[in-house]
């Protein structure tokens, strides 16, 4: 269970000195830090329930997203996920892993996201149209059909299979909100092939 310091200041206020508790509890291994003011009482949670809890508002996408959905066959060793208007990117490191924040335009950021519960925890991931076009949009620009079927296929690995059974309407519908060349050529994809 994710904790405060507040939290546990509140728990721990019959200690003389609630802070020292706190410190003794960390480097005993009973709660462990995630970020400043922030714990997790078991050490064994995955850590892409914390991601959200780091740094936001924000749902995991990009490359974590395109791994859960199978998009990629490389196993992916940090959990990235996507803000809006923090204007940089951001990098956390704690005993649950490594954890990536970069943004995406405030009009695209609250589509296409859904919501999973584990046990207590509950977060957020992008559908997998909407990791795609994360995705592109962080990617350097491309300027043809061609160079973005490249990128997709060859540099990002994307199985095609996969790829051609994603919900089109979807893409479409998401790729104007991103004000992206990289998106607007895939939304030109995406019509050609209808």
């Amino acid at each position: 269970m994710i904790k405060t310091t507040g939290m546990l200041l509140d728990e721990l206020k019959n200690y003389r000195s609630p802070m020292s508790k706190i410190g003794r509890m960390a480097s005993h291994g009973d709660i462990f830090p995630i970020v400043r003011g922030l714990y997790e009482t078991d050490g064994n949670t995955p850590g892409h329930l914390l991601a959200a809890s780091i740094y936001g508002p924000s749902y995991l996408s990009f490359e974590y997203a395109l791994y859960v959905y199978d998009l990629i066959p490389e196993r992916v060793y940090a959990y990235t996920s996507a803000t809006f208007e923090k204007g940089r990117r951001k990098t956390y490191m704690n005993r649950f892993g490594t954890y990536l924040f970069r943004d995406v335009p405030s009009e695209a950021f609250p589509i296409g996201i859904e919501y999973k519960s584990e046990g207590e925890y509950a977060y957020r991931i992008a559908s997998p149209e909407k990791a795609i076009c994360d995705t592109l949009y962080d990617r350097p620009v491309v300027d043809s059909r061609k160079e973005l079927i490249e990128l997709l296929f060859e540099d990002m690995r994307i199985d095609e299979d996969l790829f051609f059974a994603l919900d089109r309407e979807k893409i479409i519908s998401l790729s104007p909100k991103y004000h992206s060349k990289n998106l607007n050529l895939l939304q030109s994809l995406i019509k050609s092939m209808e």
